[in-house]
């Protein structure tokens, strides 16, 4: 039951942190629990060619940071279906990640950043192509 607890603390204060504009750092681990647990959806903001050439977290749904940071042909249906989800959010290293959900943060979006792939990849976390 403590670790129930602790883990509805941590989300609440996940998404006070995201709504205040600020984004939480989570680890892979972490973040694998609560999309297991279907708390959040993990995203990967790499773009194709670095999906192709390494594969992707198993569960991440897959919307490049260019298409964000353009037409967002893919994220706008993607953010409004989630509307309210927690997002966390993963590139190469973390900083792209970190860069997006910022922004999403700004606009109250409750989102987390899950650092680089190779950290997910590090983890033993599962993996696959896309």
């Amino acid at each position: 039951m403590k670790f129930v607890a602790r883990l509805v603390a941590l989300f609440a204060l996940t998404a006070l942190a995201a709504h205040a504009g600020e984004v939480a750092n989570v680890t892979p681990a972490e973040a694998a629990q609560r999309v297991a647990a279907g708390q959040a959806v993990l995203v990967d903001v790499r773009e194709p060619n670095e999906w192709a050439d390494t594969g992707v977290a198993e569960p991440a749904v897959l919307l490049p940071m260019s298409d964000f940071n353009g037409e967002q042909k893919l994220w706008k249906p993607f953010l409004e279906k989630n509307a309210g989800k927690e997002l966390i959010l993963y590139c190469r290293s973390g900083s792209r990640s970190g860069k997006v959900a910022a922004k999403l943060a700004a606009q109250g979006q409750p989102v987390a950043n899950a650092g680089g792939f190779r950290d997910w990849k590090s983890a033993g976390l599962p993996v696959r192509k896309p």
